[in-house]
C-alpha cells in the first residue's frame, strides 16, 4: 500500500505509523531533504535535523523509550499553503525504562511536498526531559 500524499492524510498515516513502531517506514515518508525542528529544544537537544538519515538516526530509537499507544484528541488544520497543516495532538503511552506513563502534548507544523515530508517543526514541551526514562536521541546528558 503506498502511502497518502495529501498533507492530512500523509501526517495521519505517519502516527499509525508510530504506534506500530515502524521507525523505517515512517522515515520512508520523508524527503531526502527533509528538516525537522524542535525550536524549544533545551541546551544538549537537537534543534535541527537535516535530511532524511539524519531524521532517521534521530528517531531509531524512541520505541525503545517511548511506547505510545495513542494520539488522542488530534486536530488537524489547514493553511492558507495547501501543503502545510499544523497538527495538535497529544502522545500518550508509558516510558519504557520506568513503565510510568507518558503523556505529552504536541504541536506540529509540517509541510509535504511531492507526497513527502519536507519540513517538521515539532514543538514540544522540553521540560518533560527531566521526568525518568526520557533521555534519548541526541541528549548530552
Amino acid at each position: 500500500m503506498s502511502a497518502p500524499t495529501a498533507p492530512a492524510d500523509l501526517y495521519r498515516h505517519s502516527l499509525r505509523l508510530l504506534l506500530e513502531k515502524d521507525i523505517d517506514a515512517w522515515v520512508g515518508l520523508w524527503a531526502e531533504d527533509g528538516v525537522m525542528e524542535f525550536p524549544f529544544a533545551p541546551p544538549g537537544r537537537p534543534r535541527r535535523l537535516e535530511g532524511k538519515e539524519a531524521v532517521a538516526a534521530y528517531m531509531r530509537p524512541y520505541p525503545d523509550h517511548i511506547d505510545l499507544h495513542d494520539f488522542p484528541d488530534l486536530r488537524i488544520h489547514r493553511t492558507t499553503d495547501p501543503e502545510t497543516i499544523v497538527a495538535e495532538m497529544r502522545g500518550v503511552g508509558r516510558l519504557v525504562k520506568t513503565d510510568s506513563p507518558y503523556d505529552m502534548t504536541y504541536i506540529a507544523v509540517v509541510t509535504v511536498r511531492d507526497g513527502l515530508i519536507a519540513s517538521y517543526r515539532d514543538y514540544w514541551n522540553p521540560l518533560a526531559l527531566d521526568e525518568p526514562g526520557t533521555d534519548f536521541a541526541g541528549s548530552g546528558r
